[in-house]
């Protein structure tokens, strides 16, 4: 099989993998905008030439949307084959060039966020612990930073304090999000929305620069719902699942 690295040149034609086949969705076009301005900064997008899931994304660690304490690391943001792509070895094909380009590039290793179990959105644990990762920090409720250094006498990556104070996060609904993920584009309206409608405490949080990803009250800063500073999850939600959220904490405030 054959591989893309995207780039300026090619990136307005090539599909991104990430289940949207048509180039001019809303949210392909939010998702490669980023990707745009990422490229600069040093982002690598490595995928199959195919229409379906199976890429590796990664970047700097001083360029990631991340919270995290990782100088001269290479953070990976997604690792992603699935469908008819997986049991082939392009998972390991494709984290062994993302090894092989942060040696070139003289990184101390990689970091990638990971949880206690494998979720959606995050990398498997098992996966990862069995590629040789590391866990190397955690927060709360089921976050982990895991890392894979290729000197062992190097700093170790942690999270930002951010992620473990989170006085200052809105009370009532309060929706941290990026355009990293395209789903964002049209799911958070959509929540939004519903929000309103029913007369919720919503607060939506568009963090639209480095600066405000790195020092985000959650690790994954894609997307995370909070509920009176407690996260309620990561997982970017549809209507139906909002709903059910919606009703819950309906219950607890009557």
């Amino acid at each position: 099989m054959d591989f893309v690295k995207l780039t300026h040149e090619n990136i307005e034609n090539e599909h991104i993998c990430c289940a949207i086949a048509n180039n001019k969705d809303i949210q392909v076009m939010s998702k490669k905008n980023w990707l745009k301005d990422r490229l600069d900064e040093g982002l690598v997008f490595l995928k199959c030439d195919v229409r379906g899931k199976c890429f590796i994304e990664y970047i700097p660690a001083e360029f990631a949307w991340a919270p995290i304490e990782a100088d001269g690391y290479m953070y990976i943001n997604c690792l992603w084959v699935s469908g008819q792509f997986k049991g082939h070895g392009y998972s390991t094909w494709l984290l062994d060039k993302c090894i092989e380009d942060a040696k070139e590039k003289g990184k101390k290793g990689l970091v990638i966020l990971s949880s206690k179990k494998k979720m959606g959105f995050l990398s498997d644990p098992k996966y990862m612990k069995y590629k040789g990762f590391e866990k190397v920090d955690t927060a709360s409720p089921y976050f982990e930073l895991m890392y894979l250094p290729f000197d062992k006498s190097a700093d170790k990556p942690c999270f930002k304090k951010s992620v473990h104070t989170h006085e200052n996060i809105p009370k009532g609904f309060a929706l941290y999000y990026t355009n990293q993920c395209p789903f964002t584009a049209k799911y958070v309206p959509i929540i939004e929305s519903m929000a309103k409608e029913r007369g919720a405490d919503f607060q939506g949080i568009h963090i639209d620069t480095k600066e405000k990803a790195q020092n985000a009250p959650s690790p994954f800063t894609t997307y995370s719902l909070f509920y009176d500073g407690e996260l309620v999850t990561h997982e970017i939600l549809s209507e139906k699942k909002f709903e059910k959220i919606l009703e819950s904490k309906s219950m607890q405030t009557d």
